[in-house]
């Protein structure tokens, strides 16, 4: 790999009950613990309000905790202010000077640091380099396209060499398209330059899409903790469940005598599963759409339905299946379009596929 002049100080992040109030009564996070290790990204996930940005805004400095432990590189920073920890962050506005160049903007935090005019000028160069943009260093913000004013930022960011490196929302100002080049250009510089980074989003496949790790929240509190994988596919809650990509979420019943393989009552259908955790009663049944199999015959474990909507989209077909447990959400990874509306079928439930949630 070409040598930029640019290096990496990742250190690890440590939250040890850590709670942030605001004023007397404003619970904004409630005593939560996690360890973003060395040379990983770990995104902080959740709807608006969950404490993700107070969060990240804690590890900046910008924000202090109520009570807890902050450590960053084994060394505790919960009373230092921003200017003595050495972390950089990427804002969703970007944050960009409107009368300096891209080059000026880039410099600017090395020389405010006590760089030299030139070593100033020769890191900001290897930033703009690592970031695809050295032949627009001449040029304004007003004059760059919505990612390449994002790509300044983080070439900014970089060239401190932060111990961790924190994004803010970074993609909510572009366009789809451009959010999914952006986020790859993000994830490809953290593992080339093996950066300790932390990310926040409401995104769940802006997440997913990034993470080595994945920390969940929900009104302040950590619900989970996991790879990308382990959450879409092992949730622990409803709420995760629901968050993290499209769910199908049926009330049913458990029951059965072994513990190693009881009996999932959804409606009249009754399917043989492995394992299940859940103790005999009520309990709520996640199935993912892409999981779900349609077919014209009638299979085991498997529900009479009629297609009540069809849409395709390039690489997929989505369906919504009226049954007698409700309405199912079907995707079907195919360019072809199998079912019409009003076609009947059979939904079938693969039983490694069923997560069950205690109620």
């Amino acid at each position: 790999m070409k040598n930029y002049g640019v290096k990496s100080n990742a250190s690890d992040v440590i939250f040890n009950d850590v709670t942030k109030v605001y004023g007397e009564h404003t619970l904004a996070v409630d005593n939560i613990s996690f360890h973003v290790e060395a040379g990983e990204l770990v995104t902080l996930l959740g709807p608006s309000g969950c404490g993700k940005t107070t969060t990240l805004r804690m590890i900046a400095g910008l924000e202090a905790s109520t009570k807890g432990a902050i450590t960053i590189g084994g060394v505790d920073v919960t009373n230092k202010p921003a200017s003595d920890r050495d972390v950089s962050m990427v804002f969703q506005s970007y944050a960009l000077f409107p009368h300096k160049t891209v080059f000026e903007n880039v410099c600017y935090g090395l020389i405010f640091s006590g760089y030299s005019k030139a070593n100033a000028q020769e890191k900001a160069y290897s930033g703009l380099e690592l970031v695809g943009l050295e032949h627009l260093k001449s040029r304004y913000p007003s004059e760059l396209s919505g990612g390449q004013q994002q790509r300044v930022a983080v070439a900014r960011a970089l060239v401190l060499e932060p111990q961790v490196l924190l994004f803010d929302e970074p993609l909510s100002n572009l366009d789809a398209k451009l959010r999914r080049t952006v986020r790859d250009e993000i994830r490809d510089l953290q593992q080339r330059l093996n950066l300790t980074v932390v990310y926040v989003t409401h995104d769940q496949e802006e997440a997913l899409a990034v993470s080595d790790r994945i920390i969940v929240m929900e009104n302040g509190e950590i619900s989970q903790v996991g790879t990308p994988r382990d959450l879409y596919e092992r949730p622990e809650s409803l709420f995760v469940a629901n968050f993290i990509g499209d769910s199908n979420i049926f009330p049913c019943e458990i029951s059965g005598v072994k513990q190693t393989q009881k009996t999932v009552n959804i409606g009249n259908l009754k399917i043989k599963k492995k394992d299940v955790s859940a103790e005999n009663g009520k309990a709520s049944a996640l199935v993912r759409p892409e999981h779900i199999k349609l077919s014209n015959k009638k299979a085991v474990s498997a529900l009479r339905g009629t297609i009540d909507k069809a849409t395709y989209i390039g690489s997929k077909v989505e369906y919504n299946v009226a049954t007698e447990i409700g309405t199912i959400f079907v995707v079907v990874l195919s360019d072809k379009q199998e079912f019409e509306v009003g076609h009947s079928v059979f939904v079938h439930f693969p039983e490694e596929r069923i997560n069950i949630f205690s109620l």
